[in-house]
């Protein structure tokens, strides 16, 4: 296929796997950090929720296929993260659960402290998992201490370098910028305001952080063609702020997303051909030839994805063309009146939990 090896054309893929997994859980790790913060009471924090509530779990199909695709095309490379950063990988998989499970469960009993408990879930499960993605993705370019077996030799003290750190907080700023804008532009009123000013805060760490993590990573890994993207995404986090500001938030969201993309494709085209360097034995660094699976595997999977890569693609599209209107206060039910419900009743849905017919929002 124009002339790339299967190989090339399977790292392609994962990465495009990978950038559209951060462009769309990244708003929602976004929404959910920020639930405490912008939310001021229930219906505006009910409000937050249903902004993500009918996509945020398939956000979350991105990463299984980006994770299925890296195990079945580049075995080696799989097995040698998942040795190396497992301690890391554990966390974002525990915040996960905790966040998804947090999304279920803060509705189904009508006391205050019981929603909050699962807001601080929900909170921590998203800016976790924001941060660590990040730290994994800078040790992945960086390099680890792997040897001649491709076997990860060094701790988890050994992946908090201060690239990997600063990769991190990028990460978790850009994401927090990204949700916030997303916020604005699906809610209206006192929270919109916020969400606006949230944005404007959180634009001033985080664009700062990400074009000193951009140069950095030009600097150190880059050379030639990756400096484009990396300074589109600077423009676009600059033109994500002016545009919020004045009060044009699908602009600005969509320039937090092209400046999420234009990063993660900094970050794998400086890392190609390599998909994990050794900084301990050139012998050990995996490189798309040495990590990947059979030609066999290759072709059986390649026209697999061409069938049904497309159709996931329209339906998630659909999903977000249906669910795409602001959420005002008007649609939320206010908490007054519920009948309490005790953790095993599943009489019923709260009326404007996730996946209910209130957080479809206003179309």
């Amino acid at each position: 296929m124009f002339g790339l090896a299967l190989t090339d054309i399977w790292f392609l893929l994962i990465a495009v796997l990978w950038t559209g997994y951060f462009v769309l859980e990244g708003f929602d790790f976004g929404v959910g950090a920020l639930l405490g913060v912008l939310g001021r009471d229930e219906i505006d924090r009910r409000r937050m929720i249903n902004t993500i509530g009918p996509v945020w779990d398939g956000n979350e199909v991105w990463l299984l296929v980006a994770g299925g695709a890296t195990f079945a095309a580049f075995p080696q490379w799989y097995a040698s993260l998942f040795s190396g950063f497992y301690l890391a990988l554990l966390l974002i998989l525990v915040a996960l659960i905790g966040r998804g499970v947090a999304f279920e469960y803060r509705g189904k009993v009508d006391d205050p402290r019981w929603r909050r408990r699962w807001d601080a879930v929900i909170m921590v499960g998203s800016a976790v998992p924001a941060l660590l993605w990040g730290v994994a993705f800078a040790n992945i370019v960086h390099g680890v201490p792997l040897d001649a077996q491709h076997e990860f030799t060094g701790t988890l003290l050994t992946l908090l370098t201060p690239y990997a750190l600063l990769g991190g907080l990028t990460t978790l700023g850009v994401f927090l910028l990204h949700g916030a804008v997303f916020t604005a532009m699906r809610t209206d009123g006192e929270l919109r305001d916020r969400a606006v000013q949230a944005a404007l805060w959180t634009a001033a760490v985080a664009v700062p952080i990400a074009a000193v993590f951009l140069g950095w990573t030009e600097a150190e890994h880059g050379g030639g063609w990756t400096l484009v993207p990396a300074v589109i995404a600077a423009l676009a986090l600059v033109v994500a702020v002016l545009t919020v500001g004045q009060g044009r938030e699908g602009r600005a969201f969509a320039a937090t997303a092209i400046a999420i993309v234009a990063t993660t494709v900094t970050l794998f085209g400086v890392l190609y051909p390599d998909v994990l360097p050794s900084t301990l034995d050139p012998a050990g660094t995996l490189t798309t030839t040495n990590a990947a699976s059979t030609p066999y595997t290759l072709r059986i999977m390649t026209w697999v994805a061409v069938v049904i890569t497309p159709i996931v693609l329209v339906y998630q599209g659909w999903t977000y063309w249906v669910f795409r209107g602001r959420i005002t206060r008007g649609v939320i039910p206010p908490p007054v009146g519920l009948p309490p419900r005790g953790r095993g009743d599943r009489s019923g849905p709260d009326p404007a939990e996730p996946g209910t017919e209130a957080a479809q929002g206003s179309r």
